[in-house]
This record gives C-alpha cells, structure tokens and sequence, in this order.
C-alpha cells in the first residue's frame, strides 16, 4: 500500500518499490508527480519485457529500484541493476529489455 504524504511544501513516497508491482506479463505504468518541472513515473516491468528503441524530447533520468536490465543508450550498451542511475540527455536512442522483473523511476525533466 502507498505510503504516500502530498502537502503544499512537499511529496513524499516512502518506498518506491511498494508503488507498483512488476507484473507477470506486459509494463504497467502510473505517473506518480508531474508539475511545471519535472513528471515522475513509475515503471513495473515483467521479466523478458522490452521497451522498443525511441527517445524522449526532454532530459531523462532512469532510477533502477528492483531488478535488471539490459539498456541500450545511442551505440553503447549498459547492464542495470538496484541502484542503477542514469541520465540522458534529450533525443538520446535508447532501449530497456529485462532480465529479471524490473521496478523503474523515469523523471521526466521538463524546460
């Protein structure tokens, strides 16, 4: 369950890792912030599931919470793992196949 505190000086989520649940099949996804600056959303991958090359039109960080991954970022290929942190800069290729079930922060940072 969501331990989550919304107030008008802060948002707080106590374990990301509890926000979703990777699924057995497919990618579920659910946006947990998004203001004038910055979307935060939350990814639940399923093992063996990939997310198909294209970019994002803005600056990306990729924050690996549970699982791994093999990523491919424009010519060059990474293993992700808990604690994996990535930033990519806007238009960047890019690529994510699990290996394992995978929970993922995407934020979105917006000009």
């Amino acid at each position: 369950m969501s331990e989550k505190t919304i107030n008008e000086k802060f948002t707080q989520f106590l374990d990301l890792a509890k926000e979703v649940e990777p699924p057995k099949n497919g990618i579920l996804t659910r946006t947990l912030f998004n203001d004038d600056h910055v979307k935060a959303v939350i990814f639940g991958f399923a093992q063996g599931e990939e997310l198909s090359e294209h970019t994002a039109s803005m600056p990306a960080i990729l924050h690996f919470i549970q699982g791994e991954a093999t990523l491919t970022l424009g010519d060059e290929t990474v293993e992700a793992q808990p604690g994996t942190w990535i930033h990519m800069p806007a238009n960047l290729k890019h690529s994510v196949q699990t290996k394992t079930p995978v929970t993922m922060l995407l934020l979105l940072l917006k000009k």
